[in-house]
């Protein structure tokens, strides 16, 4: 699996230092570990995974300590999508004891939270048990952490589909019902409307009903959004749109339906709760 370069992002390095900020204060000091722990006194520790899972953000806690204190000597004993085990040592840090303990929580609370995300993503994958299905993502995910997010996703074997409102059209029932009640060209003079202001963009229209998708059939969306449909219609709706649109089968997905969702021929899912639901992961930084 090739993971992108996160690190490459600048808002990704700004979202750290965002976070240490938030933690340190205006005065960006550890008032605990200035008044218990000397001054360059040097420290080994290990941040070591507690669980079983999918591991994601190791790069990202790594960073957290380099911009504590680029002296901070960073040993990767594991990657990102790698699985983890109880035990398993993910990054062996050697220098400033207070350096140390100043980015111990917020490297713990990124990665945690992205490796949580990454092994929810891998449960989803596992139980969908059909490679011919993408697992994607939503843009249900904590403001300011998307990139976090999605990327983790990517971690654990799912699919980014749209990054935000900018680089994909999705017209999902509040669009269309407010074009139904101003204009009469109907769904598929909603997505003209939009080809026409952004011809680079694909277009994905949500439907609730095997007659709405015959409504959009005709304008040949990029995709179709098959929303909260029992898998005997999901069916129907693969067939209609053979050849025409890509199908999404959305709406209320757990680890008990999603092989069920994946057998009906579609050609992906979308689980808000990869992003919105996933328990953070269990990981922790011990002293040599």
């Amino acid at each position: 699996m090739t993971l992108p370069d996160l690190l490459s992002n600048p808002d990704v390095k700004k979202r750290i230092c965002e976070a240490l900020a938030e933690d340190l204060g205006p005065e960006t000091v550890d008032a605990t570990s200035d008044a218990l722990v000397p001054e360059g006194r040097p420290a080994k520790a290990y941040l070591v995974a507690r669980q079983t899972g999918i591991l994601a953000g190791a790069t990202v806690a790594a960073e957290v300590f380099r911009q504590v204190d680029p002296s901070i000597r960073i040993e990767e004993g594991m990657t990102d999508g790698c699985p983890m085990e109880h035990g398993d040592i993910v990054l062996t840090l050697s220098g400033s004891a207070r350096s140390i303990l100043v980015g111990e929580r917020t490297a713990l609370n990124f990665i945690q939270r992205m490796s949580g995300v990454a092994t929810l993503t891998r449960q989803y994958v596992d139980e969908a048990n059909n490679p011919d299905v993408k697992l994607l993502d939503t843009r249900k995910t904590t403001p300011t952490l998307r990139l976090f997010e999605k990327y983790s996703v990517l971690c654990g074997g799912g699919t980014n589909h749209r990054m935000g409102l900018y680089d994909m059209a999705m017209l999902k029932d509040n669009h269309l019902a407010y074009w139904a009640e101003n204009h009469e060209s109907g769904i598929c003079g909603a997505v003209q409307a939009v080809r026409d202001r952004f011809p680079d963009r694909q277009v994905e229209v949500e439907v609730d009903t095997v007659e709405q998708l015959k409504e959009v059939l005709p304008s040949r969306p990029d995709w179709v959004l098959l929303d909260n449909m029992p898998p005997l219609v999901l069916r129907e709706c693969v067939k209609l749109c053979e050849g025409i649109t890509q199908t999404e089968a959305s709406g209320g997905v757990t680890l008990d339906t999603i092989r069920e969702i994946a057998k009906t021929g579609v050609d992906a899912i979308s689980v808000g709760a990869l992003t919105h639901s996933a328990p953070s992961a269990d990981l922790a930084l011990d002293w040599a």
